[in-house]
């Protein structure tokens, strides 16, 4: 289910650990997405009478206390233990599952002498158990074609500990594993001392890599905002005291307290009997019985009274922000039709709240680079409406007012009914996709929606309900009644306001609140009511004729060629239903770039931010409310990509999008700026961790320096201008060719009727001239004695090593960059087992391959690790001695088998995705080398030999060719 937004979004943490998968960061929209309604009408008008929430009983549900009718597609039982499960039967793609074990245990669980260890208890779960041997649960999982940290995971945060398996297939030995895999998780975990001592170096490496800017903004901003209360005390990676010194003894007592029948919840999605899972699930854990005293339930704290206060937060390496926020106690209430209604009407408040402050974003004169406003509980200790925005580092008191003034006028003025009925269309409008696609939903999405349910005790509705309880809720809604719901969520607390800055700021955090005190004093005035406008772009001339099919059966893919040059490949599928994803190729992509100075190809954001010169993209957004559509671009190592995603109602207009984004740019100077001043810090964010460094400058590094992927100088992105991306996606978006693949729930014949209409009835394009050969030429850096070294400014105790060998490109012998891709696979369950598993030295050493298909004799072999900066040569050392042996032996069967198997049930689970073949079949038309890639990849990776991996490091991981670069803190 979607949940109510936590304060972790806008404050940009990351919070949740993982023992497995790499840390990703990802950015929020300000947006609030909408959550999953329940069927019952409400008159939103009368005061809402809400039952308080009770705390469900072991083995009980949510809907036994709700008046909302859950999913029938799922199965909710309870063992006689009282722990719970749910299973639901999904067909597609056929032969995978979902299985999740929820532990209702998390971080505020844990004492002071704790504090880091249900995180640490989550690590060693996968190392040992009674039935287990420690170093080999991966292993067993692997044999089944499971992939460390891509389909074997886990996590941590404040309220919850949950283990994730993905299998590649339901048979019975694959699902017996998993789950007697988990059922030892759940109780009979060993936690061996020297385990324990020697996992105490991932988990505090885990520390090191979490441990950024946006972090330490998050962190203050809890602690200011949840003052004196229990979460900003319990944070889930710990106290790297505790994490260095305590005991086995002390991780098994918690491991005791909290990992009980009563506090889990197994929930199994996928390609299998529900009855038969069931059974399984009753033999394996039904004798499951806990050991030991309970733990208590956390004592959260009271939400302290406060009056109007400010804090201020220099942080250099972040970016300027600040919150408005409004704390209350938590409103603790059983889900139910009523209370669904309700958050309803909030979410279609702050969703036009937003648009205005988007509206104000993107205007000529933004006071701020981005603002939103939401409202979220914060667990179970906190009910917060906080206002969140972006700006540049001189225009705070601006940034402040106008979001400010933005909310009181939205309060004083109410919502407008024009407004609220745009927000209704666009919110239906994504309901409704979710409901026609319902059939096609991933396991992993379904258990992600049932595990989602449990933080609040909410009852499972299917996006069926969801939708119909939607347009009950809606209909006759007027905008006095979201009004009123929105006036309620700014009252009743005094503000606080908090503030970041790389800088210090003059008179401090009283300036601040001082700012914040003077813009409540300016008067606001009423909203303007928009302008009716109409979609510009419906056609765009004569349609163009097909002058080509030519079907590729084996493949279900058909090219097309119309008249005017433009070439389409269109793959029809039904691996997700109602969902259409679109790519067109123009040009020549990175192949056409200069190689004497760095491209502004970076802001190429800027050009769709930049609308269509009839019409601007916050229009197009306005007038396309109904229509589900996307627009982005990049640069392509071969092709300017521009793409998006659809569904087959709505394809018509997708393909005018981006056709008249082809013919008819907007270019607004606006959109261009804005970019310009968010990439201000971008250095200093870069440069405040050893990751960020590394990921700004290894793609140019491992080129020779090519600018062609230099990442731009500060000198750069301040000097850059808007005709300088013009002149670089002019020629292409002008005269180069359009080769387009769509791939999806749609007919070739109805996709190519519309490209017919669009793309088709532009003026006649050209084949884009094969780049010269200088312009292919690409190097590979030359080997140094010594690493090359990069500083950044953040924690002394952060460094990462990377080393590279080249590789050839991958027409150069595909066959040998299949074994290399096998090899690399075996390198990293080496490193993982050195590394991670017996010197507990890094988090998650990664290896790549890459062979290009469209650089000459270009392709890199690289690993990646994270150490302290004493341990660099070791760590090293270590990499190329591990390399030398397996040049000198090949690998065993076993370790054959775990690096094979995953990689080819990951490749068969993309296979049933149209994300791959967009991907695979760009290009095609032009160069049908392509598809011989597609037949060739399974059987070409399950003939790979232990010789043939042997060879390939032989082949690649050759000493006199190794390039290293290492990240080290400033004056190391």
């Amino acid at each position: 289910m979607t949940k109510l937004l936590r304060l972790t979004i806008l404050l940009a943490a990351g919070l949740i650990l993982s023992a497995c998968a790499a840390p990703h960061v990802s950015l929020a929209r300000f947006t609030t997405p909408p959550r999953l309604f329940a069927a019952g009408p409400h008159d939103a008008t009368k005061p809402a009478k809400l039952k308080p929430s009770a705390k469900l009983k072991a083995g009980e549900w949510a809907q036994a206390h709700s008046d909302i009718a859950p999913d029938p597609n799922i199965i909710f039982g309870a063992l006689p233990n009282g722990m719970r499960y749910a299973i639901g039967r999904q067909q597609t793609p056929p032969g995978q599952a979902a299985l999740r074990l929820r532990i209702d245990a998390g971080s505020l669980m844990e004492t002071d002498a704790q504090s880091g260890l249900a995180h640490f208890l989550e690590h060693m779960a996968f190392n040992g158990s009674k039935q287990v041997p420690e170093g080999e649960m991966i292993k067993t999982l692997e044999r089944r074609g499971l992939a460390f940290g891509a389909d074997t995971n886990a996590s941590t945060d404040f309220e919850q500990t949950l283990y994730k398996l993905d299998l590649p297939h339901t048979d019975d030995d694959t699902v017996d594993t998993a789950l007697m895999l988990l059922r030892e998780t759940a109780s009979e975990l060993t936690i061996a001392p020297a385990a324990v001592d020697r996992e105490r170096g991932v988990v505090l490496s885990e520390e090191r890599l979490r441990d950024s800017p946006a972090y330490r903004v998050y962190v203050a901003g809890l602690a200011f905002l949840m003052q004196d209360q229990l979460p900003p005390k319990r944070l889930p990676i710990g106290k790297v005291e505790v994490l260095k010194t305590a005991p086995a003894s002390r991780i098994a007592e918690f491991y005791h307290s909290y990992y009980r029948p009563d506090r889990a919840v197994l929930v199994a999605v996928g390609d299998f009997d529900p009855a038969a899972m069931e059974a399984k699930i009753k033999a394996r854990f039904g004798d499951w019985k806990p050991q030991g005293a309970p733990g208590p339930d956390p004592v959260r704290g009271p939400v302290q009274p406060r009056r109007p206060e400010a804090r201020l937060l220099i942080e250099p390496g972040a970016r300027l922000s600040g919150q408005i926020a409004w704390i209350r106690p938590p409103e603790s209430r059983a889900d139910s039709q009523v209370e669904r209604k309700s958050e309803t009407l909030e979410r279609l408040g702050f969703a036009v709240l937003n648009r205005r402050l988007s509206r104000l974003a993107r205007s000529e004169h933004p006071a701020f680079l981005g603002a939103g406003g939401f409202r979220a509980k914060e667990y179970h200790a906190a009910d917060v409406t906080q206002l969140a925005f972006s700006a540049q580092t001189t225009g705070w008191q601006d940034a402040l007012a106008a979001v400010d003034q933005e909310q009181r006028r939205l309060i004083q003025f109410g919502v407008r009914q024009d407004e609220l009925d745009r927000e209704i269309e666009e919110t239906r409008a994504g309901l409704k996709a979710e409901a026609d696609a319902a059939a096609t939903r991933t396991p992993s999405d379904i258990a992600a929606d049932i595990v989602g349910s449990l933080d609040e005790d909410d009852v499972v509705t299917s996006p069926a309900q969801d939708l119909t309880a939607f347009d009950a809720d809606v209909k006759g809604l007027k905008a006095e009644s979201v009004s009123a719901v929105m006036r309620a969520r700014f009252q009743g607390a005094s503000p606080l306001i908090y503030m970041t800055s790389p800088k210090p700021i003059a008179g401090g955090q009283d300036a601040v609140l001082a700012a914040y005190q003077a813009s409540t004093q300016v008067p606001v005035t009423a909203p303007s009511a928009q302008a009716a406008l109409s979609w510009p772009y419906p056609t765009f001339g004569t349609p163009g004729q097909i002058v080509e099919t030519r079907e590729v059966a084996d493949l279900d893919t058909v090219f097309y060629r119309f008249a005017n040059g433009v070439r389409l490949t269109v793959k029809p599928t039904k691996f997700k239903a109602d969902e259409v994803m679109i790519r067109v190729n123009i040009g020549a992509g990175r192949t056409g770039l200069s190689k004497t100075r760095t491209s502004p190809a970076w802001s190429t954001g800027a050009f769709i931010e930049g609308g269509l010169a009839k019409i601007t993209a916050e229009d197009m957004e306005q007038v396309l409310a109904k229509r589900l559509y996307g627009a982005r671009l990049a640069v392509a190592d071969d092709a300017l990509v521009l793409s998006g995603e659809t569904r087959p109602a709505d394809l018509d207009v997708e393909l005018q999008v981006l056709a008249a984004y082809v013919a008819d740019p907007g270019w607004r100077p606006e959109a261009f700026q804005r970019l310009k001043a968010s990439v201000k810090t971008l250095h200093d964010q870069y440069e405040a961790t050893d990751g960020g460094v590394m990921a700004r400058d290894v793609q140019g590094l491992i080129h020779n320096g090519d600018p062609r992927w230099a990442f731009p100088t500060r000198q750069e992105l301040a000097e850059v201008t808007l005709p300088d991306l013009k002149s670089l996606i002019t020629p292409d978006l002008a005269t180069g060719a359009l080769d387009i693949v769509i791939i999806g729930d749609i007919s070739p014949e109805k996709a190519a009727d519309l490209v017919a209409q669009t793309f088709a009835a532009l003026p006649p394009r050209s084949p884009t001239p094969a780049p010269s050969a200088a312009q292919r030429e690409v190097k590979f850096p030359a080997p140094t004695a010594a690493p090359l070294t990069r500083t950044h400014k953040g924690r002394a105790d952060q460094a990462t090593a990377y080393l590279a060998w080249p590789t050839p490109d991958f027409y150069a012998n595909p066959q040998a960059a299949r074994d290399d891709a096998v090899m690399a696979a075996v390198l990293q369950l080496r490193l993982i087992d050195e590394l991670r598993e017996k010197q507990g030295a890094t988090y998650s050493p990664q290896v790549a391959s890459n062979h290009s298909l469209v650089w000459p004799g270009w392709g890199v072999l690289a690993v990646t690790l994270e150490v302290p900066p004493a341990k660099l040569a070791g760590v090293a050392a270590d990499i190329q001695r591990i390399a030398a042996d397996l040049r000198d032996h090949p690998p065993t069967a076993d370790e054959l088998m775990r690096a094979k198997k995953p990689r080819l049930d990951n490749l068969i689970k993309a296979r049933e995705t149209n994300a791959y073949w967009l991907s695979e079949l760009s290009g095609a038309d032009a160069d049908p080398r392509r598809l011989d890639n597609i037949r060739a990849i399974l059987p070409g990776t399950e003939r790979v030999t232990a010789q043939d991996v042997q060879a390939a490091a032989r082949r690649i991981l050759r000493p006199e060719t190794l390039w290293r670069l290492e990240v080290r803190p400033e004056g190391q």
